[in-house]
């Protein structure tokens, strides 16, 4: 008799959305504040893509109109569950750049006919993230980083942590309220303006400050 036995990733991924007051401009959504709670929704492990170095994203069948939105992405390396917003920064030790992956015609479908989206955004492969770094490499507070997105050596996508709404260590601070943080779960942290719309044979190059951590090929 043989028992097989199986890996499974447990981890889990929590997006925040309408995080910087430009892209919720270029969205047309209403202004938001420090003051009103984060917004967030989750992908499952299966939405995970590895880039790093070299990766590859391809284009799903269901959608004619997939976008990259870029964001700082958190690693929480320790278990917590109603964590104060100033013990937060005990429980991340690493950071990278992601791309949340949104089938944008699904979701406007979806949002017209005021259904849940979660298939727009959190189907297989939607969440990309580069090389894992240390937050203190550059010997910055992570309140006060720039980051981009280029697509064919053209810059499509800036931001600095300092324009976030919700800063990280309160959105940590308030998903740990509902969701226990688990160490290995990731925490995209929003988008800033000028997403927009990806094709096959685009090369997309991720960077926080200087330093490329995401290099990933449309398929």
């Amino acid at each position: 008799m043989y028992v097989f036995s199986f890996v499974h990733i447990h981890m889990k991924i929590i997006c925040v959305g309408l995080n910087y007051h430009s892209h919720n401009k270029e969205m047309n959504r209403a202004p938001s504040s420090g003051e009103d709670s984060p917004v967030l929704f989750m992908k499952p492990d299966t939405a995970l893509l590895n880039a790093g170095e070299k990766g590859e994203f391809y284009i799903p069948d269901f959608s004619s109109d997939i976008h990259y939105e870029a964001e700082l992405v958190v690693r929480i390396d320790k278990m917590g569950k109603n964590i104060a917003q100033r013990f937060a920064h005990r429980y991340y030790s690493e950071i990278t750049i992601g791309i949340d992956f949104t089938a944008r015609d699904l979701q406007a479908g979806l949002k017209a006919k005021s259904l849940p989206w979660e298939i727009s955004k959190a189907f297989d492969n939607s969440a990309a993230i580069g090389k894992l770094i240390p937050k203190d490499k550059f010997g910055k507070d992570i309140t006060d980083l720039d980051f981009s997105l280029d697509i064919d050596g053209k810059t499509v996508q800036t931001g600095n942590t300092n324009q976030m709404i919700h800063p990280v260590d309160k959105i940590i601070a308030y998903a740990s309220q509902f969701f226990t943080l688990k160490t290995g779960d990731l925490i995209f942290t929003g988008t800033p303006a000028g997403v927009g719309k990806v094709a096959i044979g685009n090369q997309l190059s991720g960077y926080i400050e200087s330093e490329n951590l995401l290099k990933l090929n449309v398929c």
